[in-house]
């Protein structure tokens, strides 16, 4: 299976030190080198950035199709714009992004994707983890990741804690 990222996903995992879960679910990840500059350079001593330089399960690929990335730069950041580039480039049979206008581009190129929600219920699913809940909460409180309430409900139903 492959499967690209976008630097949110990483970043929150990271955050919550469950970055792991990554690994566990889809073995390797594919990233291009705008989201190893987020992570890595940009964000050096936040999360995630000794991880993904450390970690063999992350690899960081050459985005061949500069006019692609910069027609998708129009809508997206440089990170969104080359992991959904990176994503088409290598028949990705997932990218990992939170951002909604992401989400949409990609949909736009039949790219199917999830989120570090719909990450942490697969984890569940598969019994990688016991329970949502804890996580979601440190996502709110350690990396200050937005959710509404109703949506936090959603995902605790989708996940039969509630």
């Amino acid at each position: 299976m492959i499967v690209a990222s976008n630097t949110s996903p990483i970043i929150n995992l990271a955050s919550i030190n469950r970055l792991d879960l990554l690994s566990k679910l889809y073995s390797d990840i594919i990233i291009p080198e705008a989201v190893y500059h987020e992570i890595v350079i940009i964000g050096i001593g936040q999360p995630g950035s000794n991880e993904v330089k450390r970690f063999n399960w992350i690899q960081t690929l050459v985005v061949e199709n500069k006019n692609l990335v910069e027609a998708l730069k129009i809508e997206l950041d440089d990170g969104e714009a080359e992991a959904i580039s990176l994503a088409i480039e290598h028949n990705a049979d997932l990218l990992l992004i939170d951002e909604r206008l992401g989400r949409s581009v990609a949909s736009r190129f039949n790219i199917k994707y999830i989120g570090v929600l719909g990450i942490i219920v697969e984890a569940k699913l598969k019994g990688l983890i016991g329970q949502v809940k804890p996580l979601l909460d440190e996502l709110r409180v350690k990396a200050g990741f937005w959710m509404s309430n109703n949506l936090y409900s959603k995902i605790l139903k989708v996940a039969k804690e509630i």
